[in-house]
């Protein structure tokens, strides 16, 4: 399902992107949506002209009068995908009972990509795999090859640094004619060590529409399951190495508390900064669409409309 449907480019204020697309603008131009009326002058078109408001004008004035149609012009909106490849997003397996974050992402960007499609908007794609001279770069400069996307989250190892959103953002920073004002930026992490204050900050003063897209195992990283008094394999993933402890129902409980406490923070944070997140807690391709759709839909209504 996620692979056949797509969901509306919602950004917070009227963008100045490409022509032909199908976000609205703030210039004037071709498109569904009114911006304003005026006189007619002479070189507009007749369709333009709102007939009814050139009536009432006609019979208040005594005279002729013809009322034109402004719309606001549909622009192709540039969209950027930055992903968020540490040794933690590799988690888990996907035969796994728990929630496979490769494969989460592949789905959640899979949607991204055909939606910017589906809006003629521009795709980049970022990610600070590998060494820096394989770190990852499509600019959005034309319709984006899936494909290509595709193999790089298949390929690309999950090796980036710790900071490696942040520091992904302040590469973003600094490509400005590819990325002006207005511009999509999905940021796709589990967000286990979130952005400084400061990374989205700067982000933000860019105005760009950040949505940042939290991929985390609803067991053991928003919570943590009772597992008190059991031998259990842990792997860090950073190492590989396999150890295996036995925790206590107090450390049970303290994991559970700090999992929950780091999950509070984060979305505290980025609702103070009024950047909707997207939620995924599942791999399944229908649940992820449920979660983009649903921010579309908020999106939509803080503005009083969805396009």
């Amino acid at each position: 399902m996620a692979q056949r449907a797509v969901f509306p480019l919602v950004p917070r204020r009227r963008l100045i992107g490409l022509a032909f697309g199908a976000v609205e603008s703030v210039r004037r131009g071709r498109g569904s949506d009114v911006a304003g009326s005026r006189l007619y002058r002479s070189g507009d078109p007749v369709q333009a002209i709102d007939w009814k408001a050139s009536a009432r004008l006609s019979t208040t004035r005594g005279s002729d009068e013809f009322v034109v149609l402004e719309r606001h012009a549909e622009e192709a909106p540039r969209v950027v995908v930055l992903v968020d490849r540490r040794p933690e997003m590799a988690l888990y397996p996907v035969d796994s009972p728990w929630l496979c974050k490769p494969a989460a992402v592949a789905t959640a960007v899979d949607l991204i990509v055909g939606s910017t499609r589906a809006a003629h908007g521009l795709l980049g794609y970022l990610d600070l795999a590998g060494s820096e001279q394989e770190h990852f770069w499509l600019p959005p400069r034309s319709q984006a090859d899936a494909a290509e996307v595709g193999r790089r989250l298949e390929a690309a190892p999950f090796d980036a640094p710790a900071d490696g959103v942040p520091r992904g953002l302040a590469q973003l920073e600094r490509l400005r004619r590819d990325l002006p004002a207005g511009s999509f930026v999905f940021v796709v992490s589990d967000f286990l060590e979130p952005p400084p204050p400061e990374a989205w900050s700067r982000a933000q003063a860019r105005r760009w529409e950040l949505v940042p897209v939290v991929v985390q195992d609803p067991t053991w990283e928003q919570d943590f399951p009772a597992i008190a008094s059991i031998v259990t394999p842990l792997v860090d993933p950073v190492r590989g190495r396999l150890s295996y402890v036995r925790l206590s129902r107090t450390e049970v409980e303290a994991r559970g508390a700090d999992n929950r406490a780091r999950r509070a923070r984060l979305l505290a944070e980025l609702e103070a900064r009024e950047l909707a997140p997207v939620l995924i807690d599942s791999h399944d391709p229908d649940a992820i669409l449920r979660r983009f759709v649903e921010w579309s839909e908020r999106r939509g209504s803080s503005r009083g409309r969805v396009w």
